[in-house]
């Protein structure tokens, strides 16, 4: 099986409730389900963006519906669930654990523990809860409908890029989350998908805390190699209905999972170096 590629389409409409739906990844979830036929619930910590993503969805002909939802916050999900279940009538048969900011340009020992704390409360604590509060509805709904759950991760799951600790930590943990998830998941028919793209053309750079000089770069690999959000919804769900568990976009994304995979210590050590030598570049 390929793990990595893009498959069919869903076929089947899905109930979905996407967290983080109000721009970006998440966005492009929400409109890319309603395209496919499904229902949507668009949340998001923005309250405004999250309605703006469903108005869009409804003015193009979809269902869609939007709610506040800070993932951080377990009372949050646990609302998000409860108010899910009433607008569909029923349990979702997808959930796409998307929330997620951007931190980075520090090195361990000079990134603060705010940081790292606000990294980790919505990157990880996030799918924590969403996985938390949802598998169990999704395990106990009934049907032929085929359900899933989606984290997006990041290949800095696997990347260890330097100066990117809490980002890093926070996606490996997603990451790791992911694939327990499967292994428990196994042979219930709840497909999980962890999505690990490297650059996306999204605003969590700008919208992250992340260092000036760590941002003009990250602008610029994002321009000359990002993908476009719509393109890495569309393969993440396609991977997600063949049943899937990696959906890693990107060539250089599975090339780097590749290589780490085969010489851990040796990519380790490369990264540092090739981090190391750019920097000094960009400050020469």
């Amino acid at each position: 099986m390929n793990i990595f590629g893009s498959g069919r389409k869903r076929s089947h409409h899905s109930d979905a409730v996407v967290t983080g739906a109000g721009s970006g990844i998440g966005a492009a979830f929400a409109r890319e389900l309603a395209t496919r036929g499904g229902r949507v619930v668009c949340s998001d910590i923005d309250e405004a963006a999250a309605r703006a993503t469903a108005e869009a969805i409804i003015a193009g002909g979809g269902q869609a519906t939007s709610l506040r939802c800070d993932v951080s916050q377990i009372e949050d999900v646990t609302h998000l669930a409860d108010a899910a279940q009433a607008w569909f009538d029923g349990p979702p048969s997808l959930v796409v654990n998307n929330a997620g900011v951007g931190a980075g340009g520090q090195p361990i020992g000079e990134v603060t523990l705010d940081d790292w704390n606000w990294v980790l409360g919505i990157n990880l604590w996030g799918p924590i809860h969403g996985c938390h509060v949802f598998t169990p509805i999704l395990r106990a709904a009934h049907g032929d409908q085929p359900r899933g759950i989606i984290n997006v991760a990041s290949a800095a799951a696997f990347g260890a890029a330097p100066g990117m600790a809490a980002y890093n930590v926070s996606k490996a943990g997603t990451l790791s989350l992911s694939e327990t998830l499967a292994a428990e998941l196994a042979g219930t028919g709840i497909n999980v998908t962890v999505l690990c793209p490297t650059f996306v053309k999204t605003n969590i750079v700008t919208a992250g805390r992340i260092t000036e000089q760590s941002t003009q770069l990250a602008d610029r690999l994002m321009r000359w190699t990002g993908f476009s959000p719509e393109r890495v919804a569309r393969m993440c769900l396609d991977t997600n209905d063949r049943g899937g568990l990696y959906c890693m976009p990107q060539p250089d994304a599975r090339i780097g999972w590749g290589i780490k995979r085969l010489t851990p210590t040796i990519y380790t050590r490369a990264v540092g170096l090739t981090t190391r030598v750019t920097s000094s570049e960009e400050v020469s």
